[in-house]
């Protein structure tokens, strides 16, 4: 009873324990320059990582993908799939892998790829998820992101299940103008993309009346194989001054969701359809009280929506593709 109250019930799906009742992360850290690896172990979070799972380079990668996927990439890769086995050996029921990774340099890029075309190969089976931050023209200090982003892409196409994307271009947007930080630094864009992703994976963290995993929420967000790219979306959103004039309903809190605002990649919902959407609420609330407070009309989300809903179960359907009613389940025409 005391392990769910602290929410440690579940501790174990991203922590291993050891002796003295401690608790080690699962993860592998890996970079192809010291330098990155050093000021991760000088931080006071450091210290919580198995030593054995540093695994870093000498030379870098000088922002060249094919330098992090076939030449210094090459040289450490038989490394670290070495502790990643060792790793997924020590789990009771290993789901699958996820992957941080930015696609603006060369080790993000061209040495992340490689280890997902690794993962692929050895754990055909198993989901692979990658959290990806892409390059942004306003917001870059490389000339050659755009091409290591690109050659990324064929890769995160072939070799994962489901790919969140994160644009700088975009973070940067809501800490100026929504949190209002005049000049943000890459702890606060660092906090956007970790709210983010623990929101994602609370259903793996924490017992709720919905049981979503790894490989749920790919049968239920991917309608074909290769759609598997995902916007994120975080709320609430706002600055410190606002907090106390917000309201924190579910309706509130959808609303936001929806805001192009909100969203983790530079894009407006408006201008297209979505395929499949997931929302995941994370406190003391109760489906019931959900189901009733998301019946609301589209015109809600968009102001400047003009269509006409009178059925509550089409006002829900929030600019979704087009359905058929008659035929395979899951197949969609936009």
């Amino acid at each position: 009873a005391n392990a769910s109250e602290d929410g440690l019930d579940r501790i174990n799906v991203y922590w291993s324990e050891v002796s003295g009742a401690r608790f080690v992360p699962r993860a592998v850290i890996v970079d192809l320059e010291p330098g990155v690896i050093d000021t991760i172990k000088a931080h006071p979070i450091g210290a919580s990582f198995r030593p054995d799972n540093y695994i870093h380079g000498r030379n870098g990668a000088g922002n060249n993908w094919a330098t992090g996927h076939y030449t210094e990439g090459a040289e450490l890769s038989d490394r670290v799939m070495d502790t990643v086995r060792q790793e997924f050996e020590a789990c009771d029921s290993p789901q699958g892998f996820q992957l941080c990774h930015s696609l603006g340099g060369g080790t993000g890029s061209g040495f992340g790829t490689l280890l997902l075309n690794r993962l692929r190969e050895e754990y055909y089976d198993r989901i692979i998820m990658s959290f990806s931050v892409y390059p942004s023209p306003k917001v870059s200090d490389v000339v050659v992101e755009p091409y290591n982003a690109l050659l990324s892409m064929h890769q995160l196409i072939e070799n994962t299940d489901q790919s969140f994307a994160f644009d700088n271009e975009a973070l940067y947007k809501i800490c100026t103008q929504t949190l209002k930080i005049k000049t943000p630094q890459y702890s606060a864009l660092n906090a956007l993309v970790c709210n983010t992703m623990a929101g994602i994976t609370t259903s793996l963290r924490f017992p709720g009346q919905l049981n979503a995993d790894l490989r749920k929420l790919a049968v239920n967000m991917v309608p074909f194989p290769r759609l598997h790219f995902f916007i994120s979306s975080y709320a609430p959103l706002m600055s410190a001054a606002n907090a106390s004039f917000r309201g924190q309903r579910v309706q509130d809190l959808i609303t936001q969701l929806f805001d192009a605002k909100n969203m983790m990649t530079d894009c407006n919902p408006q201008n297209g359809k979505y395929l499949t959407v997931a929302c995941m609420l994370r406190g003391q609330v109760s489906m019931k009280e959900v189901d009733q407070q998301q019946h609301f009309h589209p015109r809600d989300i968009y102001p400047n929506s003009r269509a006409v809903q009178p059925d509550v179960r089409q006002a829900r359907v929030y600019s979704l593709v087009h359905w058929r009613r008659h035929g395979y389940p899951g197949v969609h025409r936009g």
